[in-house]
């Protein structure tokens, strides 16, 4: 046996991390003689709720004339608005700074940072009016103009029936906003993804009895969407991890949002040996309890994740409403500040099997799940630690509170392997994230 270092983590590997993520992630076949490009591969059958109805094929048909390799933000931008929805390849060359520019550089005339602390400081303001009437040349109506600028550079709008693929082991995006918003056909592979960093935080008074900072800018959003693939990509925030941002009324100066978002009815999307990590409020699927959000999400939502790495996070890994959320076959690696991995909310139908739980000394497993709402889930043969466990039980007995009932109500029929959970650390270890597709 030798030792191989996959992810930071030191894993005893009998053939090397090579042969074991050829063999786990399907790509073996590489060295075959008419082995499909990168570029041109598909998501396949029954690989997640993404491969229901129609499947997802990206901009795998797409012909020469719609094939664009793009080195910066702009020529990436420019490259997905090309064509509208015909077929398209994007192949990501190194790594694209969408974060370029400057927060002064987006910054409205007027706009003034301790004018904003001082107007909607506790002590002047208070904590029981929200900022949201306040006019246009206001602190915040300046602060909102800025944002939006910012908004503007740094989203990118998918269109349908395109593939995005990193081309190396080095492409992706620092400070950049995929919005996947109501288009069908999507595939985002190998690439990394740096958190964007909001440059200009909203006060919320209102939110908790001390207030908070609220950001904007997940570095993915699937909005709408349907059939979509995240694969090998990595979700992290870099160089700007929460640890290194100010406080302010005594509350983080939180510039980050979500690392990968699944909201209003979006459907049929696979996510599959990725690795999100360092990171507070990871993936939501469904972002509100409302009637609205209700009627347009209720059926919807279905999302498959296996075989991810979720390392260093603090929550939502997911936080499901509504949806019917297979996962399965995932590693989730616990450090300080965690505070749990499956949010159970309102109407989720969540099955969680076959993973594997690494937790920190003095993290309890009952904190893996965590109640929100009633909804009944299934979770079946985990392991905690390299020991099989429970988890509806043990979050049970440890949080009495807030007891959880099994049974999500429904069976995941869309898998194409199963790998026993107590392979997964390695198997998942080695496999997953940008950098490992050829």
């Amino acid at each position: 046996m030798r030792t191989q270092i996959c992810h930071g983590r030191v894993i005893g590997v009998l053939a090397g991390c090579t042969a074991l993520v050829l063999a786990a992630t399907g790509t073996a076949q590489a060295a075959a003689p008419h082995r499909t490009a990168l570029d041109r591969q598909v998501l396949a059958a029954n690989d997640g709720w993404g491969s229901a109805t129609t499947g997802t094929t990206g901009g795998s048909a797409a012909d020469s004339a719609h094939v664009y390799t793009v080195t910066t933000w702009d020529e990436f931008k420019a490259a997905l608005a090309d064509g509208g929805s015909a077929p398209k390849i994007v192949r990501v060359v190194g790594t694209i700074d969408a974060d370029g520019p400057s927060c002064d550089s987006f910054a409205v005339p007027g706009d003034d940072f301790a004018a904003y602390l001082a107007k909607y400081s506790p002590e002047a303001w208070g904590h029981s009016t929200t900022l949201d009437n306040e006019p246009d040349d206001s602190p915040e109506g300046l602060r909102r103009a800025s944002q939006a600028q910012q908004d503007a550079y740094i989203k990118a709008y998918v269109p349908a029936n395109t593939t995005i693929v990193g081309v190396g082991e080095d492409a992706g995006f620092k400070g950049a906003s995929l919005q996947i918003k109501a288009v069908d056909n999507v595939i985002v592979r190998n690439l990394s993804f740096e958190s964007p960093l909001d440059c200009f935080p909203q006060w919320d008074p209102t939110d908790t009895a001390d207030g908070n900072w609220n950001s904007e800018y997940d570095s993915a959003v699937i909005y709408g969407a349907t059939h979509v693939w995240m694969d090998h990509d990595t979700f992290t925030d870099g160089d700007h991890p929460d640890s290194t941002l100010p406080y302010y009324f005594g509350r983080i100066y939180e510039q980050h949002d979500g690392e990968l978002d699944i909201v209003k009815g979006a459907d049929y999307v696979t996510a599959s040996w990725n690795v999100f990590e360092d990171h507070d409020k990871t993936i939501l699927i469904g972002n509100s309890d409302s009637a609205s959000t209700a009627a347009v999400d209720r059926g919807h939502l279905k999302v498959t994740f296996h075989h991810n790495l979720f390392a260093n996070l603090v929550e939502r890994a997911p936080r499901v409403r509504f949806g019917q959320v297979d996962s399965y076959n995932n590693h989730f690696v616990a450090e300080d500040g965690y505070g749990y991995s499956y949010g159970i909310g309102m109407e989720s139908q969540l099955v969680a099997e076959h993973n594997a739980f690494t937790l920190a000394d003095g993290i309890g497993a009952g904190t893996i799940l965590k109640k929100w709402k009633e909804a009944p889930l299934t979770a079946d043969d985990n392991y905690v630690n390299g020991e099989p466990t429970d988890l509806i039980a043990v979050h049970n007995t440890e949080v009495p509170g807030e007891i959880l009932q099994s049974g999500a109500g429904w069976t995941p029929t869309l898998r194409t392997r199963i790998d026993p959970a107590q392979t997964v650390p390695r198997v998942v270890d080695c496999g997953a994230g940008a950098g490992r597709l050829r």
